[in-house]
């Protein structure tokens, strides 16, 4: 057979993805998988053809023969093309994850009575004092187990999957992706059920959308804690699902956030690339202000690697895209990038030089004081950010006093929020206050007790 015939004789991985399938695939029932790969399609002869078997075989396994033998049933995966931990013969992400799907939609405890006994007993003598202390146990987590997924999904379903990114990115905004981000991938673990649920085409889009906002947030708040490996795998989930439901502003939403991750981890060429990805997804989404904040981002970029030309014609174009923009109709997972934003991108962009000149680091604290003065409450990492960027340009142009002042309320302000990146972002400051003695030497002294207790 060569290589055009086997790629076509492949059964699509979709098929493998159903909930019956899946439920099947982990109880290993041969009977079940063969015939619903029947009713897509695949003929018994197709199905001996790949897995090695012969049509008595397959005939047998119809009628309700088992199959138990370890390397058939990894010969019969490897053939028809089914990861391996679906069927539980290989222990992996995908084995974890069936298992916990299995155990959540198909069974029960063994023992519940005697469950229930142990937990009346176990609530009985907690209230009235007599049950010892199991301190070193608290920490530990109490289940990994899955809640079911409805096997039918409408409107309400997303608009609760909508609802929830919606406050957890609040949370997010306020107080750190620390204070979130386990409840995010939670909540992407239970949602991507859905998929495997029956929905018409119009509700299934829309769970596509919800579904790539909800790794997109939780590649944010990862990459916020320095989850940067989970954060990557977030993000990528989210890219995927965002350009199949065609929603390029979300796409380019993702990108930029790519960029930025890779920008904090001082990879300026390849946050480019993200930048200008973002770029191509944002003008075909019609949003001026996704293609605003991607431009203004790009100059970020630019600051870093040294070009000064291209970093002032992405500003420049960034700020005639948000002029211009619609900010009222923007799509959601863009609200955030106000004029505050805009400002303080510009801020830190300048001062990102290698050799800014005077009158950069003079714009840009002009910027950055704008920025702060715009934040509230809810954008309480944000004001840390442009607090921290706004002293070291104090300091670079000689205003040593404000630039401690502004240093002290950033690091006053990072001890509130649980994020990792707050304080990665406070190094330059560390290091410039650092030269210096007196309270500027005292503030980075609070700055590294930040970081040993973080």
């Amino acid at each position: 057979m060569n290589a055009d015939e086997a790629s076509t004789d492949a059964v699509a991985p979709a098929v493998w993805e159903h909930r019956e399938m899946r439920q099947a695939l982990a109880s290993r029932d041969l009977k079940t998988i063969y015939q619903r790969l029947q009713r897509v399609g695949v003929s018994q002869r197709r199905i001996a053809r790949l897995t090695g078997q012969t049509a008595s075989e397959v005939y047998e396994v119809l009628k309700g023969r088992r199959v138990m033998a370890h390397d058939v049933l990894v010969r019969i995966a490897d053939g028809l093309g089914i990861p391996r931990g679906y069927m539980g013969v290989a222990y992996d992400e995908s084995t974890e994850t069936a298992l916990d799907l299995a155990a959540a939609t198909c069974s029960t405890h063994a023992d519940e009575r005697e469950e229930v006994r142990r937990l009346l007993s176990h609530a009985a003598n907690v209230t009235m004092g007599t049950a010892p202390d199991e301190i070193a146990r608290w920490w530990q987590p109490i289940d990994r187990q899955v809640a079911p997924a409805p096997a039918r999904v409408g409107v309400w379903d997303i608009e609760q999957i909508e609802a929830l990114t919606a406050t957890m990115r609040t949370l997010d905004y306020r107080h750190g992706g620390g204070a979130c981000r386990d409840a995010v991938a939670a909540q992407v673990r239970w949602a991507q059920q859905l998929l495997t649920a029956t929905c018409d085409d119009q509700t299934l889009t829309r769970l596509h959308l919800a579904l790539a906002d909800l790794h997109n947030l939780a590649g944010w708040t990862s990459f916020d804690v320095g989850m940067y490996s989970v954060a990557r795998k977030h993000f990528a989930r989210a890219l995927e699902q965002a350009k199949h439901a065609e929603d390029f502003s979300l796409a380019a939403n993702v990108l930029y956030r790519m960029g930025r991750l890779h920008l904090h981890r001082g990879m300026h060429r390849e946050a480019l690339r993200f930048f200008q990805l973002g770029q191509i997804a944002a003008q075909d989404s019609g949003s001026g202000l996704t293609v605003a904040m991607l431009c203004v981002n790009e100059a970020w970029a630019y600051a870093f690697l040294d070009d000064p030309q291209q970093m002032h014609r992405s500003i420049g174009r960034a700020q005639d895209e948000f002029a211009r923009a619609d900010r009222q109709s923007a799509p959601t997972w863009v609200h955030f990038f106000g004029e505050a934003d805009l400002n303080a991108s510009i801020g830190v962009t300048l001062s990102a030089l290698m050799s800014p000149s005077d009158a950069d680091l003079n714009a840009s604290v002009g910027y950055l004081q704008q920025a702060v003065a715009m934040r509230g409450p809810g954008m309480a990492r944000s004001k840390i950010f442009e607090l921290t960027a706004l002293a070291v340009a104090c300091l670079r142009v000689g205003e040593h006093d404000r630039g401690l002042d502004a240093g002290r309320q950033a690091v006053a302000n990072a001890a509130t929020v649980r994020s990792v990146r707050t304080i990665d972002r406070m190094e330059p400051l560390r290091c410039l206050a650092e030269s210096h003695d007196g309270d500027l030497r005292d503030l980075a002294d609070e700055i590294s007790a930040l970081r040993a207790a973080s």
